[in-house]
């Protein structure tokens, strides 16, 4: 199972896209300051967007879509489903 998932540092705050087979070994990673420099530089630590997949193309490819979204785009993407951007940690299951 691959995850594509977006962290914030607060409601309408910084953002960061990635992917990653084990979301919850990737989530301690970025708790403890490793495995992304940008998220330790602006302490996006926030779990509010999760999009499973159970190939790794289709979820790189729509990492790299994401990415590629204005902002916009990306808050109303969130709000969908976690309108008051809840921290979604408790939805791991591994």
């Amino acid at each position: 199972m691959y995850s594509v998932y977006i962290l914030a540092s607060k409601k309408h705050g910084t953002l960061y896209i990635g992917v990653t087979n084990s979301l919850a070994t990737r989530m301690a990673l970025h708790r403890a300051g490793k495995g992304s420099e940008f998220v330790k530089q602006y302490g996006v630590h926030r779990l509010v967007y999760i999009e499973p997949y159970e190939r790794a193309e289709d979820a790189i490819r729509r990492e790299k879509q994401l990415k590629k979204w204005n902002r916009d785009w990306k808050i109303r993407l969130i709000e969908e489903d976690n309108l008051e951007w809840k921290d979604l940690s408790h939805l791991i299951v591994e």
